[in-house]
């Protein structure tokens, strides 16, 4: 075992992941965390004294990451701000802790845990989620702050450096991508897309992308949004009040809601029409039942990642590259981790090296009643030199640091200062 190795654990910093490789839609969905929770779980962790937290939740997975060292008080403030058990949680929960934890954030950032591998909407809905809490919270965490700087940054090269996000598949494209493969004469087709957030609005330009003058109508539970979104693609908006009225000669409907319960039931397809439905929320906004109508179809996001694996088949080539890029990052945040930890010996030694070196000049100012600027600016030069290889001593040999800084300690403080005190 490597002697250094327990200074790579990176303050006691943990993952609890619940993702589609061991929960499908409908148990993601109960573990789903929305904004409005944000508060409250913030302010337990406050008044519980607790550390910091912070939860991703996106519809392939939520994520509660953590610097306090019993991540379980964490998981047990998660659980009862959503209304789930933790017994529950940790069924579907994968812990990872220490320099694992943040390799799978650095993974994650990077689209290499996708469920579509690739799929960089996470990046940004990780700097979202983290702002939101850090906005909340009033306060930064130095450790939470650089993970997620150097999660951004790798996110950036991988996308520079590499093919992983090459040909389109995002859930958004997927959907259309669908449509385009179980749908003919698609351009006579009625498409109405409820909710126009962040995946609505990428799956309009994929529709106005891919298929020739599409018939799409949007409609929203804010209708200023919707406008804004009808004017950019040029396409018609409907009052939501009359979305039942317009369901009704609608061939395709694609929900992108993010309500917390589901918004679409059996009731609305009342008349036996053809539909194909499209459920692209978590939790699901569309409830099952509604294919109790036989003429009704339904396809969520577990069903549309299945059908884009030509794609992911070429950028799977590309993951050497991406994760020599993550290993390399990893390097530079634990180095600077490593630093920051041994800072305050190297500042300890500095300060007495500067205080052996007052001593000194105030012995020959004494003596001389002169001091050069240039004998200050060597003195300088020569404790700066002297930090330097106390620095990359410790740094290349943690595990000697705190026995090298107690001894430089009683060498330059402790020990009585004879030779310094002799008359001059």
């Amino acid at each position: 075992m490597n002697p250094n190795s327990h200074l790579h654990q990176t303050a006691n910093f943990a993952v609890l992941s619940v993702s589609y490789e061991k929960a499908d839609a409908e148990i993601r969905g109960k573990f789903a965390f929305f904004d409005d929770h944000v508060k409250d779980f913030v302010k337990t962790l406050h008044d519980e004294n607790l550390g910091d937290a912070f939860v991703v939740s996106t519809c392939n997975r939520t994520e509660i990451y953590s610097t306090t060292q019993n991540y379980l008080l964490i998981a047990e403030s998660f659980c009862k701000t959503v209304g789930v058990s933790l017994t529950d949680f940790m069924k579907f929960a994968t812990v990872l802790r220490h320099e694992d934890a943040l390799q799978h954030l650095f993974r994650v950032s990077a689209g290499l845990e996708s469920q579509i591998l690739g799929d960089f909407e996470i990046i940004g809905q990780i700097k979202n989620a983290y702002h939101r809490f850090r906005k909340e919270k009033k306060n930064s965490n130095p450790f939470m702050e650089r993970a997620i700087n150097s999660a951004i940054q790798i996110s950036k090269r991988i996308k520079n450096e590499t093919g992983i996000s090459t040909g389109a598949a995002s859930v958004s494209y997927a959907a259309v991508h669908y449509i385009l493969n179980h749908q003919k004469q698609l351009s006579e087709k009625n498409i109405l897309l409820l909710g126009v957030g962040e995946i609505g609005q990428n799956t309009v330009e994929n529709l106005v992308k891919h298929v020739y003058k599409p018939k799409v109508k949007i409609a929203n539970r804010s209708s200023d949004k919707a406008e804004k979104i009808a004017e950019k693609y040029k396409i018609p908006y409907i009052e939501f009040e009359n979305f039942s009225e317009e369901l009704r000669n609608t061939d395709i409907l694609i929900v992108a809601t993010g309500a917390q319960h589901p918004l679409i039931n059996k009731s609305h397809f009342p008349n036996g029409k053809e539909t194909l439905v499209i459920d692209l929320s978590i939790p699901n906004n569309v409830e099952k039942n509604i294919t109790d109508n036989e003429n009704v179809s339904l396809v969520d996001v577990d069903e549309l990642s299945k059908h884009i694996s030509e794609t992911i088949e070429q950028r799977k080539k590309e993951i050497p590259k991406a994760e020599k890029i993550i290993r390399e990052m990893t390097k530079d945040f634990l180095e600077w981790e490593k630093k920051r930890k041994l800072a305050p010996n190297i500042h300890h030694f500095k300060a007495s090296l500067k205080h052996i070196e007052n001593h000194e000049l105030h012995n020959f100012h004494r003596k001389h009643r002169y001091v050069g600027i240039e004998d200050m600016e060597l003195s300088n030069k020569l404790i700066q030199k002297i930090t330097n290889r106390f620095a990359k001593y410790i740094i290349d040999n943690p595990w000697k640091a705190d026995e090298i800084s107690k001894l430089m300690h009683e060498i330059l403080v402790e020990q009585p200062n004879n030779e310094f005190n002799e008359k001059h």
